[in-house]
């Protein structure tokens, strides 16, 4: 038997988080069984964990939409037992169990190698959020970064932060958006070069293009901040969009899109193919700054997640949650 966070649904449509234990055969069919060793707390995990179970597919459930650990047991020849292996996507944590457990059973074509010079707890600590940052930066190169800052909005959130700290590090002038003034070191201690209050970019205006200032974004709330930003991009620019806390609506016109350019790129990490999740991955490896992870980072355990899951939901959680399970 081993622990898991296990969600559950009443007669009445009510659902209850709490630790419990669960047998090995209680596991969902898969080819690799997977000891884990550390999961990650996203805004998705929130919905999973909360009031009406948001996301979730079936119950009872174990949510938690990434995990690394190590091999148990395998039916696939890609995986040996002792080998350690990250997920993310293929909705883990939502129709299939997650994260949130000592044990995962999942399908081998969902995993991926762990890169050299990443460890279990520093992949967690990069996640789902800073590998969707990863891929939103990978778009920006592929597509060109231009002359002007790089944007990153909800920059003291996972994707922000981890966006943040891989542009720095790649040489970039970034400029990140924050609704917090209280987490302006934080923000410039990842490398930030200048903050933007996201007031300024909440503004209303009646002008669909406004002086051109920013060389690329990866936009991480969307929205009214997303319509007004894409005014403001430098020629032939490019916008990774990736969240949709702002809502899914975009009050825009097309004159950015005709007039100046501009690029919108939609970044989806849930069904990425293996040679791109692998490929972020290593890049991950070689070009996030390992010792700014632990300034993102926060622990956790089990037992403190159905509160970090009501927490993320309200905008209360800075930079990257990292769950041990075996703690």
């Amino acid at each position: 038997m081993f622990n898991a966070l296990l969600v559950e649904k009443d007669e009445d449509g009510k659902t209850s988080a709490a630790v419990t234990q669960i047998n090995d055969s209680d596991l969902p069919a898969g080819d690799v069984t997977v000891a884990v060793e550390y999961s990650t707390v996203n805004y998705k995990d929130g919905l999973c964990i909360g009031p009406g179970g948001g996301l979730v597919r079936n119950y009872p459930h174990v949510p938690g939409i990434d995990f690394a650990g190590t091999v148990e047991a395998s039916d696939d020849e890609r995986y040996k037992p002792g080998d350690k292996v990250v997920l993310t996507g293929w909705r883990v944590g939502e129709a299939h169990w997650g994260g949130y457990a000592q044990k995962a059973r999942v399908k081998a074509d969902w995993l991926v190698p762990l890169p050299s010079g990443l460890d279990t707890r520093q992949a967690m600590a990069v996640g789902t959020a800073g590998f969707t940052a990863m891929l939103a930066v990978m778009a920006l190169e592929d597509h060109g970064i231009k002359d002007g800052p790089v944007l990153v909005t909800g920059a003291a959130g996972g994707v922000g932060s981890v966006a943040t700290a891989i542009l720095g590090n790649l040489g970039h002038k970034v400029a990140a958006v924050t609704g917090r003034p209280e987490t302006a070191d934080y923000l410039t201690g990842l490398g930030a070069t200048q903050i933007v209050a996201r007031e300024e970019l909440n503004e209303t205006t009646k002008r669909p293009l406004e002086a051109e200032t920013w060389g690329g974004c990866v936009d991480a709330v969307g929205g009214e901040m997303l319509a007004r930003l894409l005014g403001q991009m430098t020629y032939g620019a490019s916008v990774s969009a990736v969240g949709l806390a702002g809502g899914a609506g975009l009050p825009a016109t097309v004159i950015p899109f005709l007039l100046r350019g501009v690029n919108l790129l939609g970044i989806d990490s849930v069904m990425q193919p293996y040679d791109n999740r692998l490929r972020a991955w290593e890049r991950i490896a070689k070009d996030l700054p390992m010792d700014k992870l632990d300034a993102m980072v926060q622990p956790a355990v089990l037992s403190d997640l159905p509160q970090l899951g009501r927490d993320i939901l309200k905008g209360q959680v800075k930079g990257r949650v990292v769950v041990d399970v075996n703690a």
